[in-house]
């Protein structure tokens, strides 16, 4: 028999995180805590991370799902492919928690190379929303760290002042030197979206995520049949719960990526489920965060290294917050690394 509680944290980014939806000033995640009864000594912990203005969830459902988790303990399993389905923060959370619970304590959830300090994953550094000036200069602390992979965030500033801050880097460095990424945020409409996606196929940009606002299927449909560059489904996965839905999904709008975050689509099995119905039709996929604290950054980073990821991962937002729980985790020459030699520090989590 495993007790359990939880705990709401606020995290504060070092700086405004400008999206075409809005700018993030701090963030609110929720760590679910259990121990055995036989070792109350050891604890799991997993974090529920819902993402406000694109999760199907919202704060009460998670608090109200956490409630009800530690009140009753005996049916976790069971409630992973049931009402937990509909909250999928709270069912990553469990699924962290449990596999925890499972290693002691231990936070190495998924040993590996990775873990062992031996092998790093390959990620983007990622350029966030702000204006020009602000975002050459993230742009260039991106390349100059050592990134050789870089996902720019568009739509929010004038969308001719950020083609031209590609085109800037795309003098300075081929597609061969680095790759250029953008995501969206479903920040176009059908009517204006083909002329970005041809200008960006100039500047070799190797793929968009979600160029236009999750459920306009038939449009998305159509960008992805006649665009000149790849397109990435994100939000369109969001809420998408059942395979045959998955299916439906990926069979009518035939994007050629898709890009998925274990908290937003419901832990690791929903993940592991989107990946295979992505091999199975050809289409590309990788792993991001939702910007997670380090514990929820520390679950999808070692599930994703299990997986003999190639290609750059969005998984390097560790490093956003003034106020992150201290762990492993660390950013390097477009590596997460994981050192094992550092320990955790889970005061915060005590208070």
């Amino acid at each position: 028999m495993i007790r359990a509680t939880w705990k709401e944290l606020t995290l504060t980014p070092r700086f405004p995180l400008g999206t075409s939806k809005g700018v993030i000033n701090e963030r609110t995640v929720w760590y679910l805590i259990a121990c055995d009864e036989y070792r109350p000594q050891v604890r799991g912990i997993g974090e529920a991370a819902l993402f406000p203005g694109h999760s199907k969830e919202f704060p009460a459902d998670v608090r109200t799902k956490l409630l009800e988790l530690c009140a009753d303990t005996s049916n976790w399993e069971r409630r992973l492919n049931d009402d937990l389905v509909h909250v999928p923060s709270v069912r990553f959370a469990v699924e962290q928690c449990l596999r925890d619970l499972h290693v002691s304590g231990t936070k190495i959830l998924f040993p590996s190379e990775f873990t062992l300090g031996r092998k790093g994953i390959p990620i983007n550094g990622l350029v966030w929303m702000g204006d020009k000036a602000t975002m050459r200069e993230r742009i260039k602390a991106q390349i100059d760290g050592g990134n050789r992979c870089v996902k720019m965030k568009i739509g929010a500033i004038a969308i001719d002042d950020e083609l031209q801050l590609l085109a800037d880097v795309r003098r300075e460095f081929n597609a061969k030197q680095l790759t250029l990424r953008v995501d969206a945020n479903g920040a176009f409409t059908g009517s204006n979206v083909m002329p970005v996606l041809e200008r960006l196929a100039e500047l070799e940009v190797e793929s968009i995520e979600q160029p236009v606002p999750p459920g306009l299927y038939e449009v998305m449909a159509e960008l992805c049949a006649g665009s000149p560059l790849p397109i990435a489904l994100d939000e369109d996965l969001i809420g998408i719960n059942t395979a045959e839905a998955k299916k439906d999904l990926l069979d009518h709008v035939k994007p050629q990526q898709i890009v998925i975050k274990p908290s937003m689509v419901g832990g690791w099995a929903a993940a592991q489920e989107w990946i295979g119905l992505a091999q199975q039709r050809n289409i590309g996929w990788w792993i991001t965060s939702a910007l997670e604290s380090s514990i929820g950054l520390n679950a999808i980073a070692q599930w994703a290294a299990t997986l003999g990821v190639t290609i750059p991962q969005g998984l390097g937002t560790g490093s956003v917050y003034t106020d992150n729980i201290p762990s492993p985790l660390s950013v390097k020459a477009g590596e997460l690394r994981y050192r094992p030699e550092v320990a955790w520090n889970l005061d915060r989590l005590d208070r």
